[in-house]
């Protein structure tokens, strides 16, 4: 869905005191998680003004954020 939030919150709900406490101590995770929520905004942005972008470029954020995301999980389950 166009426009849709996908904050570490939203997406892990289970996990948020994890996320939190990683946020506060690991400065690696806190870095990656503020570039995820960083692209996340980006793209949201882009899709609800519908402002024009080249397909690769909006492409290129969107994998970036999925590939943050899976490295995110993976810290968050281990």
């Amino acid at each position: 869905m166009l426009g849709e939030n996908h904050a570490l919150f939203i997406e892990f709900p289970e996990m948020q005191e994890k996320i939190r406490d990683l946020k506060s101590q690991d400065e690696n995770f806190k870095a990656m998680s503020d570039r995820y929520h960083e692209l996340d905004h980006k793209i949201r942005g882009l899709e609800c003004t519908n402002i024009p972008t080249e397909d690769h470029h909006f492409t290129q954020l969107k994998m970036e954020r999925l590939q943050l995301k899976d490295k995110l999980h993976s810290i968050l389950t281990n």
